[in-house]
């Protein structure tokens, strides 16, 4: 089916009258009576009004329907408590207590195999297909098995520019959000091979593929409410329909306010990391969005005074292979293949552009932490240190000419340049 979307026509946000609209013409209640219905909802590092969407599909189909809980796609993120699913939805704890005390709240548990169930293996001819020939071998797919006690599944989530898949939404939110890790290492590694600048921003790239592939392993009825979200967390635009064709309608408004074009490269960029991101595993993404205007030799320095951790869940792993190019992987494939994929791609994210030649890496640009994480843990990661009390933010604002990008909330706008170098072109 065709995506049904409403736009805002101006700066102002999209009116709740609208979003209630999209939802009458979508989910007419009458067609839910005596279903089980699961929605599937990010957790607290995307910015989007979820609470909204889910109060809307609440009210629509709450009474005529027999179930509606909901999941959060984790991926591999930290468990939510109940205050923090609160949190997410935009309700209070009386509101929990009464009228949506009867929807279960369920956190995905990626790591635990009795959670989880296959549903086929992308054989490796489709992977050497989807891939572009970057790979080619089986991919078992596994995924929540909780999503089989229901008879639809809705996905209400944003899209925003996504360093692994082009664009986040859509069955993103299947895979990695509720899916197992053998799938979920295999993209994350194929998106880092691509690299992140001929990812970021770009909608139809071999991990998509693959996770749209997986998506349609899925076989039950699935909805998806695709949301484009303005930094101030006010909605820009709101696609409804399959997950693909809602996240394309969406990806296309995302594409025309998420991406800043900048005409040079940036010497020195101070990107600052929202609390939101609370260990370096999420706020790697003020790095992932500026990589492109970084300038060859220049700084980006990670600053998020609240961060005191690594990884809440991959700190070991991350620890003894540190932060590299993906060069320096691929190079020294034997040593480092057994590691989980999906860290190691993460870790070349955080890093950047760079070669391994002759046993020397040399990485494009400096990436510095100015978070709670001490200086020597820094060297062990192979990353920059900066006392975050040592910097001014005021120093850095209003220098662009000089060569100096502050930006206030980094994570979830791209920046690219409007004559990108050759490493970063598709």
């Amino acid at each position: 089916m065709s995506a049904l979307s409403a736009i805002a026509e101006t700066d102002a946000p999209l009116s709740d009258g609208e979003v209630v609209r999209i939802v009458a013409e979508t989910c007419p209640a009458s067609d839910y009576s005596n279903r089980r219905v699961l929605l599937i909802v990010p957790d607290s590092t995307r910015t989007a009004p979820v609470g909204l969407l889910f109060k809307t599909i609440f009210d629509r189909i709450g009474e005529a329907a027999t179930a509606v809980d909901v999941m959060i796609a984790l991926g591999t993120h930290q468990p939510m408590s109940e205050e923090a699913i609160c949190g997410r939805l935009e309700i209070s704890t009386e509101e929990r207590a009464s009228k949506y005390g009867s929807v279960e709240f369920i956190n995905h548990e990626w790591d635990n195999p009795d959670a989880l169930k296959n549903i086929g293996t992308i054989t490796a001819e489709e992977i050497k297909e989807l891939s572009g020939g970057l790979f080619e071998m089986d991919v078992p797919v596994e995924i929540n098995k909780r999503l089989f006690d229901y008879d639809e599944v809705m996905i209400v989530g944003p899209v925003f520019p996504h360093e692994v898949v082009g664009f986040s939404g859509g069955n993103k939110y299947l895979f990695p959000g509720v899916a197992g890790p053998e799938i979920l290492n295999f993209f994350h590694w194929l998106g880092a091979v691509v690299t992140n600048a001929r990812t970021i921003g770009n909608k139809f790239t071999p991990v998509r593929k693959v996770v749209d592939r997986a998506g349609a392993m899925v076989n039950l009825r699935k909805l998806c409410f695709a949301m484009v979200v303005r930094p101030d967390k006010s909605l820009a635009g709101l696609c409804a329909g399959s997950p693909e064709d809602a996240w394309d309608a969406a990806a296309d408004i995302s594409n025309g306010i998420h991406i800043v074009y900048k005409d040079n490269p940036f010497k020195t960029v101070l990107s600052c990391a929202p609390p939101m991101y609370d260990e370096i595993w999420t706020a790697g993404k003020a790095m992932y969005k500026l990589e492109p205007v970084v300038a060859d030799g220049g700084e980006l320095i990670i600053y998020a005074p609240h961060v005191e951790e690594v990884c809440f869940t991959h700190r070991d792993t991350i620890m003894a292979v540190g932060y590299h190019c993906r060069d320096y992987f691929l190079k020294q494939w034997d040593k480092f293949k057994d590691y989980p994929w999906g860290v190691l791609a993460h870790s070349t994210h955080v890093r950047g552009q760079g070669v391994f030649e002759d046993g020397v890496e040399k990485c494009r640009v400096q990436v510095t932490l100015a978070t709670k994480i001490p200086p020597e843990v820094c060297a062990q990661l192979n990353l920059g240190y900066r006392d975050p009390a040592s910097i001014n933010v005021d120093e850095y604002q209003g220098r662009e000419d000089e060569g100096v990008l502050y930006i206030p909330k980094a994570g979830e706008m791209l920046y690219k340049l409007n004559n990108p170098p050759e490493w970063a072109r598709v």
